[in-house]
């Protein structure tokens, strides 16, 4: 149980992060979830590495993640914020109800 402790904390978090962007209208939320997903991974990619440390594949792949994530996260915040000075809201539903107006 002790090493597959850090298997079963990836999932959980790939899991509620799944959940975020499959059930939340909110675009910062489902933003959120993404950012879980790629945390889950960052996870794995950590600990395969510590049971391998004769390799640094896990890290620099976790370092390409998180840069990634960051570019990401920027380019999602400036969409939102202009989605929100152009509609009002940041509710997925009503954002695509006002498009097709």
């Amino acid at each position: 149980m002790g090493n597959s402790i850090y298997i079963l904390l990836s999932a959980f978090v790939f899991s509620a992060g799944v959940a975020l962007v499959l059930t939340r209208q909110n675009v910062i939320a489902v933003l959120i979830g993404v950012e879980l997903v790629f945390n889950s991974a960052n996870i794995n990619f950590v600990y395969f590495n510590a049971l391998y440390p004769e390799r640094l594949d896990g890290q620099f792949f976790a370092l390409v993640v998180i840069t990634i994530a960051a570019a990401e996260t920027a380019l999602a915040l400036a969409i939102i914020l202009k989605l929100y000075r152009t509609y009002h809201t940041t509710n997925l539903d009503e954002i695509s109800s006002l498009v097709e107006e």
